[in-house]
């Protein structure tokens, strides 16, 4: 399973987590990125995550999420086809930065792109037919992802 988190993910677990929904998103992040690291999952990684995490205004906030985003399996680069794709998903209404998190995604053959963001979870929705990778939010594709799981075993 290839995932590709958005900086909307790893930021998560450091948001406010007096609400029921944040801190099962949370727990959810950190419980994929276990996986990762114990190599069940591959991490799909980017420049573009790369560059926005290091927007961080948080020091010791930023530091933490480079390090963590340093151990993704594969960083994609944004080159010329990356550039191309994200200016056709911006003119689906995607903005800058979500059109370059998903053309990366999509070069990097990922079989899911995560992201919190619901406003991007809508739209990704909204033009799924036009997307090469499936937008889901954590909570939602791991709990769909352990009913096929559990399906393909009995």
């Amino acid at each position: 399973m290839k995932i590709y988190l958005d900086a909307c993910c790893l930021n998560r677990p450091f948001d406010d987590q007096s609400q029921a929904r944040i801190r099962v998103e949370s727990e959810i992040i950190i419980f994929i990125l276990s996986r990762i690291y114990e190599k069940e999952w591959e991490w799909i990684g980017s420049e573009i995550l790369e560059l926005e995490l290091e927007q961080t205004p948080n020091v010791e906030k930023r530091e933490r999420l480079i390090l963590s985003a340093s151990r993704s399996d594969t960083s994609v680069k944004i080159e010329q086809i990356e550039n191309i794709r994200s200016h056709e998903l911006e003119k689906f209404g995607f903005h800058s930065f979500d059109a370059l998190h998903i053309a990366c995604a999509e070069s990097g053959k990922a079989d899911i792109f995560l992201t919190t963001d619901d406003k991007l979870l809508k739209l990704a929705t909204r033009s799924s037919n036009k997307l090469k990778v499936t937008v889901a939010n954590p909570l939602t594709w791991l709990l769909e992802e352990q009913v096929t799981w559990n399906a393909s075993i009995q």
